[in-house]
């Protein structure tokens, strides 16, 4: 039977009124699989592709055979008389993130089994923003718990433009349902996009080049001159947004608001009315709002300058381009950026602006390294090259969620024994890597702390100290608030920043570069001191987990000679450059340069979290038979530091100490307890050092980044 007669009359006439010829591929796949099978359902398809319509046909025509579909919301902001209705007479779409579900499941407890006793599906939009961080483990630990309260098991149906793997992301959605799930094929008849990435110095000349190499001219013409004296990258952006409804992306909350200044002073020296807004998590709910609703708007021709908070899940209407200012960190977060333009016919456009400070004459190798422009080439090409993207993280030890999952199940139902806590807790599927003992020590821990309160019959209910944590309305999210620390060196303050690196990290603020002394995240302030020289260093957000993956197509770009058809003049020129400096120095044959006397510079082309660990197995485990000493590095591009033996020495000691059987445990300093989660701060420290030696330290890829070492 064809599958448009299985619709829905009115699913058949809302095709009919849109003119639609056909159903796409991802349509009728999606389709076959809901109507003929009892499987979870990955939809995996580009932007503007019609996952929605392929997820939601199906679905009411299962659930419903008329247009009178509720679709109700649950946050903050809807009306208790609203909530009242959907309790009274559950039905329908609900529409609700998982800082509202978990509300719901702790507030509303009793009201769980009526409100969801009939739920089929559970559709997740955006997926792959949830295959790395706690927040998706949250989300599908609701819905496991959900589940096991209701009595049920929906389908799930995930939604995705960004996925590389999609077998890996189907064993995530799948993971702790009965269900198997399918990935229907969703043929692409290709996708275009209006690309570019020009290089730009921050004053002065411009990397130029004599010879005639193919360059991707400029995507559009002019529609502005910015002032005399501006800087080179902001004047071109500046030059191309007006008349336009455009996106400015950062990396960072500080970068943001430093960008949108320059580029309203801009307006104000030209006389023009602003034409620049802002967007980023740490604006007041009505900045935020202000902008999308100016974004909504068709129009408004107003650009606005954010951060990841744009990325996805916010509809921000029709937007002609998107900017992005140096490399984002990941393939997704590249995608994802560009996806929010091009929709409606129009193909998706990207213009990269890669920034770089003139290197001062006495700079050694790696500060002359556009770091940025290949790391940007090289999440294009892994995408244009393999369809590559960040795959799921899935043997995590999540101690932050398993105290935040504990403390919402006692809150939400109550005494329960030992034994019943862990049977309800530690069966949710994204706990399988954690250990009875393990949970022993956190539920005893927490007793101690007054976090858990034990009953004089041996029950847990929640204590005075885990109370003041669960009744603040923060406690829903899992994700890490934006706040602000006070950054001060000796008795000066310098300024803010928000997240703080670890101790011993590096941190651009004031015109400086300064190293981390120390963090009171009470007071929430940072210590540190001055150090020379220009030293890449951290800034606003931390870099993130870098996958080796693009370090490594980053020293391939080095080495090959191809030209990249996105590339304009000045990034041309540069990356020319480059390559040749890497060719002369050396880099390409040898892991470890010689920067003169006994300083040595090592590149591992690996990624972040292996990088993290290769750092301290130099300074943990070999600085002693090295000679080692003014040790310094830039995460994760490169290390630098002097020591008393050659090179072979070198490569010899750290091969032989990384192949060593040590406990990771080794590699987290004495007395360190490095915070990374939210709930981090409220679990015993042996949890806090076990989760970063075996989670975040990648010592599996640093093994293999220092065998092949050369």
């Amino acid at each position: 039977m064809d599958i448009f007669t299985r619709f829905a009359p009115f699913i058949q006439d809302y095709i009919y009124e849109h003119n639609w010829k056909n159903l796409r591929s991802i349509q009728v796949g999606a389709a076959e699989t809901i109507f003929n099978s009892q499987d979870n359902v990955l939809l995996a398809a580009s932007t503007a592709s019609g996952k929605t319509e392929a997820a939601f046909f199906p679905i009411l025509t299962d659930l419903c055979q008329d247009a009178n579909i509720p679709v109700w919301r649950w946050h903050g902001e809807v009306a208790q008389t609203q909530k009242r209705k959907l309790l009274k007479h559950p039905s329908g779409i609900l529409q609700i993130t998982p800082e509202s579900l978990e509300s719901l499941m702790i507030n509303k407890h009793m009201d769980i089994p009526n409100l969801f006793h009939d739920l089929r599906y559970v559709v997740i939009d955006e997926l792959h923003s949830f295959l790395r961080s706690d927040r998706g483990g949250q989300t599908f630990c609701l819905i496991e718990r959900l589940s096991k309260m209701a009595g049920v098991d929906p389908r799930r149906v995930g939604l995705s433009a960004t996925i590389g793997d999609t077998k890996s992301a189907a064993r995530f959605l799948g993971a702790g349902s009965r269900r198997k799930t399918t990935v229907p094929n969703a043929e692409s008849g290709g996708q275009v996009w209006r690309l570019s990435m020009e290089h730009f110095y921050d004053n002065g000349p411009q990397a130029d080049s004599n010879d005639f190499d193919p360059a991707q001219p400029v995507l559009d013409e002019k529609s502005d001159q910015a002032p005399q004296m501006a800087d080179p990258s902001m004047a071109y952006i500046f030059e191309h947004t007006r008349g336009k409804k455009c996106l400015v992306f950062t990396n960072s909350r500080e970068e943001c608001e430093a960008v949108c200044q320059v580029l309203r002073q801009y307006c104000e020296v030209n006389h023009e009315p602003n034409r620049f807004l802002i967007h980023h998590g740490n604006l007041s709910a009505a900045y935020r709002q202000t902008a999308e609703a100016e974004m909504k708007n068709e129009d408004s021709l107003m650009t606005t300058c954010a951060t990841a908070t744009l990325e996805l899940g916010i509809d921000i209407g029709k937007l002609e381009r998107a900017f992005q200012i140096d490399a984002p960190f990941t393939v997704s977060g590249f995608l994802q950026r560009m996806g929010r333009t091009g929709r409606r016919e129009n193909p998706a456009e990207m213009w990269f602006v890669m920034r770089e400070s003139h290197p001062e004459s006495r700079a050694m190798l790696p500060e002359i390294i556009p770091w940025s422009l290949l790391q940007g080439i090289a999440l294009v090409q892994l995408y244009l090259e393999e369809k590559w993207v960040e795959p799921p993280e899935p043997n995590r030890l999540p101690y932050s969620l398993l105290y935040h999952q504990t403390m919402s199940t006692l809150a939400s139902s109550g005494e329960m024994t030992p034994a019943e806590l862990a049977s309800r807790v530690l069966t949710l599927h994204y706990f399988h890597n954690v250990s009875q003992n393990d949970y022993r020590v956190l539920l005893r821990y927490l007793i101690k702390e007054d976090h858990i309160q034990q009953t004089e019959n041996g029950g847990l209910i929640v204590g005075l100290a885990g109370e003041r944590v669960i009744n603040n309305f923060k406690f829903y999210a899992v994700f890490q608030e934006n706040e602000e620390y006070s950054v001060k060196s000796d008795s000066e303050e310098l300024g803010t920043i928000v997240k703080p690196p670890p101790v011993g990290d590096k941190i651009a603020i004031a015109g400086r570069v300064w190293v981390v002394e120390d963090i009171d995240r009470k007071r929430h302030q940072v210590y540190c001191h001055p150090v020379k020289g220009r030293i890449p260093a951290y800034f606003g957000d931390v870099a993130g987990d870098i996958q080796p993956k693009i370090l490594q197509r980053m020293r391939k770009i080095l080495g090959e000679r191809t030209q990249y058809p996105y590339l304009m003049k000045q990034a041309v020129a540069r990356l020319k450059e480059v390559r040749n400096t890497a060719q002369i120095s050396g880099m390409l044959e040898s892991n470890l340069i010689k920067l003169g006397g006994k300083m040595w510079c090592l590149f591992p082309w690996t990624g972040t979290y292996a990088f993290l660990a290769l750092e301290r197995l130099i300074k943990i485990k070999c600085a002693k038979r090295l000679g080692l000493r003014g040790f310094n590095s830039s995460r994760p591009y490169f290390m630098q530091f002097a020591m008393d033996v050659g090179k072979d020495e070198f490569l010899e000691i750290l091969k032989e100490e990384a192949n060593k059987d040590f406990n990771p445990l080794e590699l987290v300093y004495p007395k360190e307890v490095p915070v990374f989660d939210k709930y981090d701060e409220y679990l015993p420290d042996e949890l806090v050092r076990k989760e970063f030696a075996r989670s975040i330290l990648d010592i599996k890829e640093m093994r293999k980044c220092v065998n092949e070492l050369k």
